[in-house]
């Protein structure tokens, strides 16, 4: 197996964001929302950025925003949960993506219970993972964290998207 190392990015090949946000213009992809927990503290984040990036061993990566309240708990977490937002779930993407845990405790008045680590699993969520952290890695404004499923529930859904929740004006800037 080769390794190779990161590339340093200089300014003559490097775009700026609106070309970068030209190419990604019109892309639809699912969002989540991810929590964690270390002793009795939880919290909670909208996710865009997740994706699977092994078949055997299964692995996901799910980036969270440096400015994010949730960032600080997973920091110190074993575990992560990631729920898929149903279609009908704006709601549950308004409150974990438009409001931040620094001002409020986004689970008063949800229907969740502790799972593995007392991390929360969300009631209206029933496509859940519940991942071991193999990994932090820093990527740009955001940490990517390496997960290990530990538990999966997979009800079928119809996943809420990125475009579904544009109008969602974010808790601490992305």
């Amino acid at each position: 197996m080769s390794q190779s190392l990161p590339v340093p990015a200089t300014e003559e090949h490097d775009v700026g964001r609106a070309a970068f946000d030209e190419f990604l213009a019109g892309l639809d992809y699912p969002v989540f929302v991810v929590t964690a927990a270390y002793g009795a503290e939880r919290a909670g984040c909208l996710v865009g950025f997740a994706t699977q990036t092994s078949i055997d061993p299964p692995r996901l990566l799910v980036c969270l925003s440096e400015e994010n309240h949730t960032t600080a708990v997973a920091a110190r977490a074993d575990v992560l949960a990631v729920h898929v937002l149903d279609d009908r779930e704006h709601p549950l993407a308004e409150r974990f993506g438009g409001e931040t845990g620094d001002e409020m405790d986004k689970f008063a008045g949800l229907d969740w219970r502790p799972g593995p680590d007392g991390v929360p699993l969300l009631g209206e969520c029933p496509r859940r993972l519940v991942g071991r952290i193999l990994a932090r890695i820093p990527l740009g404004d955001h940490v990517g964290h390496l997960l290990a499923p530990r538990r999966v529930e997979a009800e079928p859904t119809s996943p809420l998207t990125y475009q579904d929740v544009a109008d969602v004006e974010a808790g601490h800037p992305a």
